[in-house]
């Protein structure tokens, strides 16, 4: 019987419109599991879906939908879940019925001058210094890199999405606040009974779909919510005559709900985003012919040939040629590296120069873009955001107002013979100083002030619960390039050997001119900064991955990494010491061969940025462990954190990211900085992620929060902004709870009654926002 009762359960999975926040998908997970035959329910704010194991025996799909669209939500069946894809045609591999093959005619430009070359060599791995020379070959960047589109195994494509102002809630926030607006000018044009009115019709009709939703709520079996607190103190308020004060808390409460919404659906565009990084199309190779397919549909073992300048569409390994990867799409590695036969390639790398041949080895919804997306996607589901306070505290605190003021109302007239006029009186004025209007407007008060102070010094923070958590951090973990670093390779030192230190630079700068390498233009900036002419070389050509060669003067010239350079000139003891001394410092070395004579060695690096140091010992001072994570290899990692004077972990993927952020944050809250699309799974996955300001839009729409500066410094900032924001709110909790206090016990008694109730809460209103306002002041740079 058991095995019989679990062939019954089917996985359904739904889009749900509206689920902007974690406690929208607690209220959903609330409702959803407490009917029968319902079990592993499991809810993503970021891609809005519902998947849960349902037996239909004794719940149908249908009272799933009712149940979730009486909160409010609007439900849509989902296409099954990533794990079920759907198996590609056998005839051609992709399912697709395709147009005549692409053959000769779509042939692969291999110049015999495609010029590809190496100078690195940084410890195990190969740094490898190799690029296209544009004055040789012409274009095969953006030119060639064409087609490149949504993959249709990452997302299902969606409509265009509406604007804020024409969804419902949109409408709710212009409607309620044009009525405010004009009960305001009422106020003070016509009547204060026209105002009076106004103001009830406003706070009417903002209320009523958060007290359905609130109902709503109650009747499954959760009814202290955020919109039971918001319509028990707007009715209170009206019931005693402050519908002014109850309309402005309905539209304050409205126009948070839509900016959450917004921001919500902006996160998740950025995620869809990912996607544009593989390429839309492939060329697949079958008995010596080349077609154009759905790189979505692209089969283990078919062959792809990839052209110089396009993206890699599948996860493989190269099956023939050579040439330089560009991975830092993958890896956020800024120098690109030599592969060759056998090696793994990734889908969204760039090659570079030569075309390629890449036998497929991942499915379409297996390769790297398509896991990232997974990561971080998963890592926004698993994150245990903080509760937002209100809602947390209404728990207690609403039950315990609520019950209080109905028994000041009942028990003295039913118990004792009192008044009931009396006693019904001070239980509106106990309702209203009870009423958390002051509490819901304070602590956002504060959390604006800190937002607006943050913005105004490059410090971006996307909300109230990233300043607790950011706060709270015990642990910051950084990427290395372009985060520490400046993420663009530069001349670190120039050795003299065989021709003085200028004309190295010279004869180095010859043959890189037209390159746009990285390595090649730091080089070539090298020269300009120190006063070196630079000529490009005769002959210039390129040996696939060992270096380049050409004639300047008459004089022969070869670049390329000393173990290449070994083979054309020799090296003495001191050539060969300064050689180990520079790649251990985690340097890219390239040798300059002057007619057959080493000239000399130029050593080059990506720097770390001119305040990171400071940015660490800052980090340090306030009680803060810092950690350097990277994709580079181990020698380069080591030589940047022992500079920095931080601990590090090298030899990254992406996914090794999230494992190392999972680990540090046993110990402690973690917020991981990054500036590239490979930190985006980090950056989700950590208690909260900042990116660079300088960094990609992946990143920065992912990230809790960003460096609009890209200045290290402003990470200790930042956290000291957020310390002095969650004292500010400390402060301006006690202010508005030790009022309450009071004046719910002179109520009670009967020493206070309606208007000293509205004058106490709307005095807790002003002390904590003047307090809150003192954030304005502070200046987050300071140290000490």
């Amino acid at each position: 019987m058991a095995t019989a009762a679990k062939t019954e359960m089917e996985t359904l999975s739904w889009k749900v419109g509206g689920m902007d926040c974690a406690s929208c998908a607690a209220k959903i997970r609330g409702a959803v599991e407490r009917l029968p035959g319902v079990s592993d329910v499991r809810l993503s704010v970021m891609s809005e879906t519902l998947t849960l194991a349902l037996d239909e025996s004794r719940t149908g799909r249908d009272a799933i939908e009712k149940r979730v669209a009486s909160l409010g939500y609007k439900t849509t069946p989902a296409s099954a879940p990533r794990a079920a894809a759907p198996e590609p045609s056998a005839a051609c591999g992709c399912g697709h019925d395709h147009g005549p093959a692409d053959k000769a005619r779509d042939h692969v430009h291999e110049h015999g001058d495609d010029h590809a070359h190496d100078h690195a060599s940084c410890g195990g791995h190969d740094h490898d210094h190799k690029h296209d020379h544009d004055h040789a070959r012409g274009k095969t960047g953006k030119d060639a890199d064409h087609g490149h589109g949504l993959p249709g195994h990452v997302h299902e494509p969606t409509p265009d999405g509406v604007s804020w102002y024409q969804t419902g809630k949109g409408r709710l926030v212009l409607l309620t606040g044009a009525l405010l607006a004009g009960a305001w000018l009422a106020k003070f044009t016509i009547s204060e009974t026209a105002a009076y009115w106004a103001f009830v019709a406003a706070c009417v009709i903002g209320v009523v779909p958060v007290a359905r939703r609130a109902f709503a709520a109650a009747s499954v079996g959760q009814p202290f919510t955020i919109e039971m607190l918001m319509t028990i103190a707007a009715t209170g308020a009206l019931v005693i005559g402050a519908a002014e004060e109850a309309a402005l808390v309905v539209f304050l409460f409205a126009v948070g709900e839509v900016l959450e919404g917004v921001a919500a659906d902006r996160a998740r565009a950025s995620i869809r985003a990912l996607g544009d990084l593989v390429p839309k199309t492939a060329l697949v190779e079958e008995n010596g012919e080349t077609r154009q397919v759905d790189a979505a549909a692209l089969v283990v073992g078919q062959v792809v040939l990839v052209r110089p300048g396009d993206r890699i569409p599948a996860d493989g390994a190269i099956s023939d040629g050579i040439s330089g990867i560009d991975e830092s799409p993958v890896t956020g590695e800024s120098v690109p590296k030599t592969k060759g036969v056998g090696e793994s390639v990734y889908a969204g790398s760039v090659n570079r120069e030569a075309a390629l041949r890449v036998r497929v080895e991942k499915a379409a919804q297996d390769n790297t873009i398509a896991r990232i997306i997974r990561l971080v996607e998963e890592a926004q589901e698993a994150r245990a955001p903080t509760e937002r306070f209100i809602d947390r505290f209404s728990r207690i605190y609403m039950p315990a107002i609520v019950g209080l003021a109905i028994l000041v109302a009942l028990v003295p007239p039913l118990a004792f013979g009192g008044e009931w006029s009396v006693w019904i009186y001070r239980a509106l004025a106990l309702l209203l100083i009870g009423c958390p209007c002051a509490l819901v407007i304070s602590v956002p008060a504060s959390i604006a002030a800190a937002l607006s102070t943050g913005a105004r010094q490059g410090l971006l923070l996307k909300g109230g619960v990233v300043i607790e958590a950011a706060a709270r951090t015990g642990v910051v973990a950084f990427d290395k390039t372009g985060t520490l670093t400046a993420g663009e390779p530069r001349v670190t030192e120039i050795v003299a050997l065989g021709r003085d230190a200028s004309k190295v630079v010279e004869l180095a700068a010859a043959v890189e001119t037209g390159s746009s390498h990285p390595l090649a233009l730091a080089i070539i900036a090298r020269a300009k900064a120190d006063g070196v002419p630079v000529r490009p070389a005769a002959n210039a050509a390129a040996l696939a991955g060992k270096g380049v060669t050409g004639e300047l003067d008459g004089v022969a010239i070869f670049v390329g990494a000393p173990r290449h350079a070994k083979d054309r000139a020799s090296f003495d003891s001191s050539a060969l010491e300064a050689v180990e001394r520079l790649e251990t410092a985690g340097k890219t070395v390239a040798a300059v061969i002057a007619d057959g004579a080493l000239a000399g060695l130029i050593a080059l690096r990506d720097e770390p940025r001119e305040d990171a140091a400071a940015a660490i010992a800052e980090l340090k001072a306030l009680g803060i462990r810092s950690v350097m994570l990277t994709g580079d290899n181990a020698r380069t990692g080591a030589a940047i954190a022992g500079s920095l004077g931080l601990e590090h972990k090298a030899e990254l993927m992406p996914d090794d990211k999230v494992a190392a952020i999972k680990e540090l944050s046993r110990e402690a809250p973690v917020m991981m900085v990054g500036d590239g699309i490979n930190d985006a799974p980090a950056l989700a996955a950590a208690n909260i992620g900042v990116a660079m300001g300088s960094g990609t839009d992946v990143a920065l729409e992912t990230a809790d929060g960003a460096v609009l500066k890209s200045r290290v410094r402003d990470i200790a900032a930042m956290i000291r902004l957020a310390r002095a924001a969650m004292g500010n709110i400390r402060a301006n909790i006690v202010i508005a709870l030790g009022l309450k206090a009071v004046f719910l016990v002179t109520s009670v008694l009967g020493y206070t009654g309606l208007w000293v109730a509205i004058l106490a809460d709307t005095g807790a209103t002003v002390l904590v926002t003047a307090n809150a306002l003192r954030l304005l002041r502070f200046d987050a740079g300071k140290v000490g």
